[in-house]
Formats: structure tokens, C-alpha cells, sequence
């Protein structure tokens, strides 16, 4: 299954270190540039999710809201987690398709 796929990616990038976790060092590295993909989940708070929105349009990082709180942080080996930022270029861009692939289906 696709949902599998990003998961599994998403646990790949947290084992290597390319994966930082949580409000705070999801917005510090989307502001230091070091943010290539955001993933907040669909259970996120509103106010949490279009404050995402709005600092990952200004900062033209991708965004997406997938999955919820609870099997974000278990594939990242973490308790809940509203949401994450991938900082490697690879894992990102294969996160991103696959992600993209969803959306469009």
C-alpha cells in the first residue's frame, strides 16, 4: 500500500538523522532553510495547521497534511507528533512524489 511507502520513507529519514520533529524545530528549520518537505497530520489542530500553511508558502517549502498525530511520531520512533520537516534533499524529493501520487489519485 502507498500510505505504507511514506511511512516506511518517513522512518528511513528519522533512523539516518534527516528528520527533526515537533512545532518548535519544525518551524526553526523551515526558517533556517534547512526544511525540504513538511508533514503536518490531519488531526493537527486548525490554528496549527494554516500556521504551517502560511510560513511554508512564505519560505516555498512543500507541505502536506497526512496520516495522524499517532502514526506520524510511531514511524519517526517518537509519542504524538503534529508534525515533522525532512531536511535531506533525497529523502524529501521521494516523500514528495510519493505524496504527490496520492493527492492526484
Amino acid at each position: 500500500m502507498q500510505n505504507d511507502r511514506i511511512l516506511s520513507n518517513l522512518s528511513l529519514a528519522a533512523k539516518a538523522g534527516r528528520i527533526v520533529s515537533g512545532e518548535f524545530a519544525v518551524e526553526k528549520a523551515v526558517r533556517d532553510g534547512s526544511a525540504c518537505l513538511v508533514i503536518v497530520a490531519e488531526d493537527a489542530s486548525g490554528n496549527t495547521r494554516k500556521k504551517m500553511q502560511n510560513m511554508t508558502e512564505f519560505y516555498e517549502i512543500p507541505l502536506y497534511f497526512y496520516s495522524d498525530k499517532e502514526n506520524l511520531a510511531h514511524c519517526i520512533g517518537k509519542d504524538y507528533r503534529s508534525m515533522v520537516a525532512v531536511t535531506d534533499p533525497g529523502f524529501a524529493d521521494s516523500i514528495d512524489k510519493k505524496l504527490r501520487q496520492i493527492t492526484t489519485e
